[in-house]
């Protein structure tokens, strides 16, 4: 049987973890407050650029700017964003091994990968892949800034046909509970194309439609890029929010649990003294 003062020592040492999980709980929650306002905002503005884009792609025959040119895809590029840092959960885990079931299901293409994010660079630092970029440390002040220069080499790459397409795998947030991994397909941007019996919408465009790709296509990539970036960040406060407040509740039970442990051990010790005392009584 332990001695009392182990188990003082291991209920300090979980109280001291628990004010810590605690704390590290209500900084997410924190920062998850501000993260939910501008993806809730960032949303629409994306959606409609989207829109708009998949319209005008489809009303023009005209697809001779290379964002907008499809090719037989031999070469694919992947961009996974995953956190810098871990106690959040399966967060990490989920990107990873969604990345994992993306390069088994494409094996007899060649694929590149920019990593944002620690932990999906270091896990594939220590493999034989292709990374050719990697972005970490972006999330503590994530800014529109910081998503220009992730653009700008998918821009590159795709215009100089690198690569025939581009893929995301990130985490889209869902609500502080739910946070779900997408794997989508950012470039070539895919004409809209009408169910059967329906009409598009047309509409009259001052400016050629080429000109009007040559304004919006960059634009529409560094928006896609920012919007993942921010689901990734509030999904990423949300599952260490959720971990925390586990943990929290587990350090609780255990220190509960050795508490009540104590007092056995604490009662079981008086009971012996007693014995002892008594016994000693009688004998003399």
């Amino acid at each position: 049987m332990a001695a009392l003062i182990d188990i003082r020592r291991r209920i300090r040492s979980v109280k001291s973890t628990q004010q810590i999980t605690r704390a590290m709980k209500m900084v997410a929650a924190a920062r998850l407050r501000r993260a939910q306002d501008r993806i809730f905002n960032a949303r629409p503005y994306a959606n409609e650029m989207m829109a708009l884009l998949s319209s005008a792609a489809a009303r023009t025959a005209d697809r001779s700017h290379p964002l907008l040119a499809e090719r037989p895809i031999a070469r694919q590029l992947l961009v996974l964003i995953t956190a810098d840092r871990g106690l959040c959960g399966a967060f990490n885990t989920n990107l990873i091994r969604a990345a994992q079931t993306y390069l088994e299901e494409h094996h007899e293409r060649e694929i590149s990968i920019i990593a944002v994010g620690r932990k999906g660079r270091d896990y594939f630092v220590r493999r034989s892949l292709k990374l050719i970029g990697e972005h970490i440390n972006i999330f503590g002040r994530l800014e529109f800034t910081q998503a220009q220069p992730i653009a700008q080499s998918i821009i590159e790459l795709y215009q100089e046909e690198k690569v025939d397409s581009v893929d995301f795998i990130y985490n889209e947030f869902k609500s502080i509970m739910t946070q779900r991994v997408m794997v989508e397909r950012y470039l070539p941007i895919k004409p809209i194309v009408p169910a059967t019996g329906e009409a598009l919408v047309d509409y009259i465009y001052e400016q050629p439609a080429l000109e009007i790709f040559n304004a919006l296509l960059p634009r529409y990539v560094e928006i896609e890029v920012y919007r993942a970036l921010l689901e990734s960040q509030a999904a990423e406060l949300a599952a260490r929010m959720t971990a925390m407040e586990a943990a929290t509740n587990n350090a609780r039970d255990m220190i509960d649990s050795l508490t009540l442990y104590m007092n056995r051990v604490r009662q079981s010790a008086i009971t012996r003294e007693i014995i002892e005392v008594v016994s000693g009584a009688a004998a003399t």
